[in-house]
């Protein structure tokens, strides 16, 4: 079980949604994103975590958005935790970081492409705040183990693990629906990205593509695993016009449908654990 503020992270607890635009694009559409999150989250009766990356390092070419200043994005974060009383979750990228964006931030999240980065891995484990490593996908699923030992050598047991889709050629991403369940029995809770695991990486020449549409299909197959204690998405309320990951978010409009199916299922899933 990983304790986030008042939350209880687990298979056997409420399912919980992290959500949020990919990238802090400026306070009005953080907040017009946050209040209608938390909203509908609250309706459902899930466990909200919101998520937005301060700063996006991976950009597919130079022209790509990498955030606002740096000072001005966690402020905006601060106010998000403060004034909407939700955990709040963003990306590190160096160990330098780490003490700064902690002050901030209730889960810490590794990147995928720097899951094996050592440094980062223990200066963030070292903050005391919950960390969500994201598997590479470069990365077997039973190697992630590796991730989670530098974690947890700083005493810190307060770890995710996410599964962001593999690898498949060039241009492609599939989701072993096995590898959920193998880094279960690591004895951390799960989490399912439902939303960069249908990037096409690259896929619109100098940015990546995606297949939205297979969102919830992928989101619904992830949760009947039985393995999962929570579901990641980017949301944001007008995709097409998203300064970062634009053709892979999920649209606020359509958030409360599909946590309406995934609520279905994951009270379905509980009557046979």
């Amino acid at each position: 079980m990983v304790k986030i503020n008042k939350l209880k992270i687990a298979k056997d607890q409420p399912l919980t949604v992290i959500a949020g635009p990919c990238v802090i694009e400026g306070k009005k559409i953080i907040f017009q994103t946050v209040e209608r999150l938390k909203q509908i989250s609250e309706k459902y009766g899930v466990q909200f975590i919101f998520k937005s990356s301060f700063r996006k390092a991976n950009r597919t070419s130079l022209e790509g958005f990498t955030g606002l200043d740096f000072n001005e994005a966690l402020g905006i974060l601060t106010e998000v935790r403060d004034v909407y009383d939700v955990p709040v979750l963003t990306d590190v990228h160096t160990e330098l970081e780490v003490p700064v964006v902690a002050e901030v931030a209730d889960v810490l999240q590794i990147p995928a492409f720097l899951c094996r980065q050592t440094d980062l891995l223990l200066a963030a484990g070292r903050t005391g705040k919950a960390v969500n490593i994201k598997k590479g996908q470069f990365v077997a699923p039973e190697d992630m183990i590796h991730a989670v030992k530098k974690v947890s050598s700083t005493g810190n047991q307060n770890i995710l693990v996410t599964e962001r889709g593999a690898s498949f050629g060039y241009r492609n991403l599939v989701v072993d629906m096995r590898s959920l369940v193998m880094m279960e029995k690591f004895g951390y809770p799960v989490v399912y990205d439902a939303t960069h695991s249908v990037q096409v990486p690259g896929g619109l020449g100098a940015a990546s593509g995606g297949q939205p549409e297979f969102i919830l299909p992928l989101a619904r197959a992830a949760l009947a695993t039985g393995a999962l204690s929570a579901v990641f998405m980017e949301v944001h309320p007008n995709p097409s016009q998203a300064l970062s990951d634009a053709a892979s978010q999920l649209k606020l409009d359509e958030y409360e449908k599909v946590l309406e199916q995934l609520i279905s299922l994951h009270q379905l899933l509980r009557k046979f654990n």
